[in-house]
């Protein structure tokens, strides 16, 4: 079994006698596999392998991250998929944020993804903790502006447990499980691949699970609700939260997605009825 060091760095879990089911996790903006962690040990508890990577300009990489592209996000993610994927035979893909949105771009462009598991998907940053001075960002996201501003990361940091805040606002100051800003760069390439998911939307043809919370602080039910309602997949399903913000898998219903997710997992681990996909 391979150690899980969850402090900003890539992890995987993995069985001493390797399963037939894996899932990679993906995590959010500006974020690190750090808020994978809990979600990941649990998958594996319950036999899954488990993969999740630090994405291009995060981590150790934060001093590159003006100059990455939403390109170089899902490029990286198709190569580690690529490695990975004929090792199992069942496949799952889950992330937060914008991770969820690159679980969604791999699933459009990899048919033998079993399902996905999408939490608080960033479509639109439209939450009710969005400055009040959002409606300048166009001017910035379309100057040169873009590589000099930041966006502080501030309360409620996606998170309605105040205990749990705390802990996070603690570590944040002392470790690199997550950046404490969102550059304005990174806002403009997220809104691009946003706009890339919506177009292609339609092609996502497999069982896709969408969570979201009503309280989201970054970004609205508007987000997995536009998702639902395009995707072409004949399984789906979409579940709100009424007790949380935008980092489901740390607040008050975090066990909730938890089981929720491995529920809607389960019911799709072909190998054992001895079909494909």
């Amino acid at each position: 079994m391979t150690k899980i060091e969850c402090n900003g760095i890539d992890f995987e879990l993995k069985h001493d006698v390797k399963p037939s089911k894996a899932i990679m996790l993906f995590h959010g903006l500006t974020g690190s596999p750090f808020e994978m962690k809990k979600y990941g040990k649990f998958l594996f508890k319950e036999g899954y392998d488990v993969y999740c990577y630090t994405l291009p300009g995060h981590g150790s990489m934060e001093n590159e991250i003006e100059s990455i592209t939403w390109q170089d996000w899902v490029d990286f993610s198709q190569e580690k998929y690529d490695f990975i994927r004929d090792d199992y035979d069942d496949f799952f893909l889950s992330g937060i944020c914008f991770g969820a949105l690159i679980s969604i771009y791999l699933a459009i462009h990899n048919k033998n993804v079993n399902a996905v598991i999408s939490l608080s998907a960033t479509v639109y940053l439209d939450g009710w903790s969005i400055p009040w001075y959002n409606f300048m960002m166009p001017l910035g996201l379309n100057t040169i502006l873009r590589y000099f501003y930041t966006f502080p990361e501030r309360e409620p940091y996606g998170i309605k447990n105040k205990i749990v805040r705390r802990k996070v606002a603690k570590l944040m100051s002392k470790t690199t499980a997550a950046m404490d800003n969102f550059p304005l760069s990174c806002i403009y390439e997220l809104l691009k691949f946003s706009k890339y998911i919506q177009k292609n939307i339609k092609v996502l043809s497999q069982p896709i699970l969408l969570i979201h919370s009503i309280e989201d602080d970054l970004t609205s039910i508007k987000s997995s609700k536009f998702l639902y309602d395009n995707v072409s997949s004949k399984i789906k399903e979409y579940v709100e939260l009424k007790n949380s913000y935008h980092m489901v898998l740390y607040d008050f219903e975090k066990e909730f997605v938890y089981e929720k997710s491995l529920s809607f997992m389960e019911q799709h681990v072909y190998s054992i009825f001895g079909e494909n996909i």
